[in-house]
């Protein structure tokens, strides 16, 4: 699979952060929370970031307000019925309706396929968590390099799934754990459920102070790949923040 990738910016593009939650105080104290995550994941990209802290009410007038968009994680599910949920919803189906680039990360990920008509559940494969493998089954839009990867490999942090696509979203990956791992709506969107902005050690801490729900088992199995460094070095960090960045730098 390849396609001609877009020239690189030449000027600072303007991304709007919708942080839908946070990083639990306690792993954030020494690792961050989602803007200096993000920040440090999109570091050699042309970006200046804005938060909007969705959680606390605060969103973007439009979607003009910004050139792209970038949506967090949460610790909430997307179908709790919180009027700030709704109304994040509501702004990225607008995002949608305007074709400007945006890239949703977990809760943003199910957020935006449940906005858009699709579904999302908790899921009954349990705790999906640390290092993931997943296929890669079509073109992502603006994929960094000359040819895509059949698997990415990535960090992830999730109970709950997208289960329906919304319709004409495309789906990109998958795993057996998490049937839809990735879609793109168009040429402009796109969503992930791992957390390509997390890195080994903050998801070391996050899973050991969520030992007691994640279980011990799954707990102890997760943080042995994550202290080994052969696994840890195969990540596909680098590359999938090229193609975010890629993505919300589109002309």
């Amino acid at each position: 699979m390849s396609e001609s990738v877009p020239p690189a910016p030449t000027e600072t593009v303007r991304v709007g952060l919708i942080q839908c939650g946070h990083v639990r105080a306690d792993v954030a104290n020494d690792h961050g929370d989602y803007p200096e995550l993000f920040a440090s994941l999109l570091s050699d990209s042309p970006i200046e970031l804005v938060t909007y802290v969705a959680e606390d009410g605060q969103l973007p007038s439009s979607p003009q307000e910004c050139e792209a968009w970038l949506v967090s994680g949460s610790a909430s599910s997307v179908y709790e019925p919180l009027e700030w949920i709704g109304a994040t919803g509501n702004f990225l189906r607008q995002v949608v309706e305007a074709d400007r680039p945006m890239v949703a990360v977990c809760f943003g990920h199910q957020l935006l396929a449940q906005a858009l008509g699709g579904k999302v559940e908790h899921s009954d494969r349990g705790w999906g968590v640390g290092i993931q493998t997943y296929d890669v089954v079509d073109q992502p839009p603006s994929w960094p390099t000359p040819d895509v990867p059949a698997t990415l490999r990535l960090l992830a942090s999730h109970q709950d799934q997208v289960t329906e696509l919304p319709s004409g979203a495309r789906l990109l990956a998958r795993s057996q754990h998490c049937p839809v791992a990735a879609y793109s709506i168009g040429e402009r969107v796109v969503a992930v459920q791992p957390h390509p902005e997390f890195t080994p050690a903050l998801t070391s801490d996050l899973v050991t102070v969520r030992r007691e729900i994640i279980g011990s088992e799954l707990t102890d199995r997760t943080l042995s790949r994550l202290a080994d460094p052969t696994e840890t070095s195969a990540l596909d960090r680098s590359v999938v923040s090229a193609w975010f960045s890629r993505v919300l730098t589109s002309p």
